[in-house]
């Protein structure tokens, strides 16, 4: 429990007020030096009130050990439905600044994965170790000098990460690496070159940008508009020889086509001319094990470890519309 004296308030908020100057040294936006981004700071540096700066650290935390460290030593409570905040308007500047990585132990995890966490670089946390210290002026100096040149390499490296799809004939996106864009991958390179041959890709939902790949266009010309809020499937594909629109959900951190996300996608694409067919992609048969309980009837199933063959979940034919 927080003790509120007044000894401990005025610890509470000279400490608060050193990690706002901090991000001020650092040349943060403004909109990140306020209360919120300082104490996200002090717990992914593992600060208490009366620790010294000397003594920081760089755990592993996600965003909701990040609430619950400043809700026990700094006595502020963040609602559940701020995590989203937090996310999107202290860590994320953090990531571009260079002073947190996102999922070190594990790059490849989706960065939409309730195990997503987050880490401060090796580099920033030696300069925060020396602050209030005589040192501090000039580490600060080649801190941000260096920080510039580390940002365009981890920028480069993540460039060079990405995975490289193509769409059409004279198309290619590249993908945000790693989870469910290697499925991803495999879906429009091996599942569509077998069960949709020649068909016309329609849209692809990215991990860090769901409207990476969207031909409105030809979706429109099968009787469907859908607004950027609608909730997509990850693969639309447009199978033009049998006028089938085939929905695909790629299954790695999320579920596969239950009965409620399969009348989900109904009313999404009610209006189309094309007959629905509903699959559900996994990596492997021990991911779809998972889930077999939930996949609804009248679906399929790929699996990307054995690419030539369709599970078909009853229904009165197979790989079609109903």
């Amino acid at each position: 429990m927080v003790e509120n004296s007044e000894y401990f308030q005025n610890q509470f908020t000279q400490r608060i007020e050193e990690a706002k100057a901090i991000l001020r040294d650092l040349s943060l936006p403004t909109a990140q030096q306020n209360d919120r981004s300082a104490l996200t700071l002090l717990a992914l540096l593992n600060l208490k009130p009366d620790t010294p700066w000397s003594e920081a650290s760089n755990p592993l935390l996600g965003i909701t050990p990040i609430i619950n460290f400043i809700a026990k030593h700094y006595g502020k409570e963040y609602a559940p439905n701020t995590r989203e905040t937090i996310r999107r308007q202290t860590i994320h500047q953090f990531i571009e600044a260079g002073l947190i990585h996102l999922n070190p132990d594990k790059p490849s995890r989706p960065t939409n994965s309730p195990k997503t966490v987050y880490q401060v670089a090796e580099n920033t946390l030696e300069l925060l170790r020396a602050y209030k210290t005589d040192d501090w002026t000039e580490k600060l100096r080649q801190y941000l000098t260096s920080v510039e040149a580390l940002k365009m390499r981890y920028a480069q490296e993540r460039e060079m990460e990405r995975i490289s799809v193509q769409v059409t004939s004279g198309k290619t996106i590249s993908l945000s690496p790693g989870g469910q864009n290697i499925l991803i991958e495999q879906i429009i390179n091996e599942f569509c070159s077998r069960f949709t041959p020649d068909g016309t890709l329609i849209y692809i939902g990215d991990t860090g940008n769901k409207w990476i790949y969207f031909d409105s266009e030809s979706l429109k010309a099968l009787g469907v508009t859908v607004e950027t809020h609608g909730k997509m499937p990850d693969v639309v594909v447009h199978y033009v020889q049998k006028n089938w629109l085939v929905l695909i959900e790629a299954v790695t951190s999320h579920g596969p086509v239950n009965a409620k996300r399969r009348n989900e996608l109904q009313i999404l694409f009610k209006n189309s001319t094309a007959g629905l067919v509903f699959v559900t992609a996994f990596l492997s048969r021990r991911d779809m094990v998972k889930y077999l309980n939930e996949i609804s009837w009248e679906t399929e199933v790929w699996i990307a470890e054995s690419p030539t063959h369709l599970i078909h979940f009853n229904g009165e034919r197979f790989l079609g519309p109903y």
